[in-house]
């Protein structure tokens, strides 16, 4: 039996569609009422309720629960993993950040519980994901003006499309035996700049800086632990650390097939 975690958010949403009807598949989430097909309460906050949710699962594919600061995070993970050992979970696939990610301020959390798999007893793979194409879409999409004014400075972004995560995770979770103690490292073929994405929605980009980025989050009312995230992204990309180089190979080999390209994604998602 197979448990996806987190089938309620994005990438677990679409893990969740490409194996919807399968009896050997049970889909894991906070309020399992809002999900259809077979479902249980998975919710790492409340640790008690794991023993019953991961009860006759042989694969846990485990969807970071990374929205949080540090400590919530890694206590999550911790939790998610304890219950997994002694609930006799064969594997546990893992969705983590691609390793040219490690200057990024939510990188932590991703590590250590890459650590912390590799101390369990049970069987690991981890899924090194590269930062989504629909996530510049809201860090670099035009303003009113037709400007894009997200601090990238001159750097790329190796950025991957979100379904093509997913049907990855879908092939390594559904037969993880071949997988067993492997790395993948998923991020795009193609890194993409600032003025890439201009060009790709006839717009201009003119970078304002880290700081202005910085004042205009904590404007909008964003959590306080989403300011350095996002600015912190923009950091690593415009200086140079998340283009993906040396990284590529392992998406499309897994994939079977040429990744969907990041600008199209990008494109259509501004455009609407």
């Amino acid at each position: 039996m197979l448990l996806i975690t987190g089938a309620s958010g994005g990438l677990g949403r679409l893990i969740a569609e490409r194996l919807e009807g399968r009896p050997d598949v049970l889909l894991g989430t906070r309020a399992p009422a809002g999900v259809p097909g077979a479902g249980r309460r998975v919710d790492f906050d409340d640790p008690d309720s794991l023993p019953d949710a991961f009860a006759g699962v042989d694969t846990l594919l485990l969807i970071s629960a990374g929205y949080g600061e540090d400590d919530t995070v890694v206590a999550r993970h911790e939790a998610a993993i304890s219950a997994a050992e002694k609930a006799g979970v064969a594997h546990i696939v893992y969705t983590s950040l691609s390793g040219d990610g490690d200057h990024l301020p939510y990188a932590l959390a991703h590590r250590w519980t890459e650590r912390r798999l590799r101390r369990s007893a049970v069987r690991w793979t981890i899924l090194r994901n590269g930062l989504y194409a629909e996530l510049l879409a809201r860090l670099a999409a035009p303003g009113e003006d037709g400007r894009i004014t997200a601090p990238l400075g001159d750097g790329r972004l190796a950025a991957v499309a979100r379904a093509d995560l997913a049907e990855v995770a879908v092939r390594v979770a559904t037969d993880p035996a071949p997988h067993t103690g492997r790395v993948y490292e998923l991020v795009g073929e193609r890194p993409l700049g600032g003025a890439d994405l201009a060009d790709a929605v006839s717009a201009s980009y003119e970078p304002v800086s880290l700081a202005s980025a910085r004042a205009a989050l904590a404007a909008s009312g964003a959590a306080p632990f989403r300011i350095p995230m996002l600015t912190g992204t923009c950091s690593a990309v415009a200086h140079g650390f998340l283009d993906g180089a040396g990284l590529q190979g392992d998406l499309r080999r897994l994939l079977g097939r040429e990744p969907r390209p990041a600008l199209e994604v990008y494109a259509e998602l501004v455009r609407g």
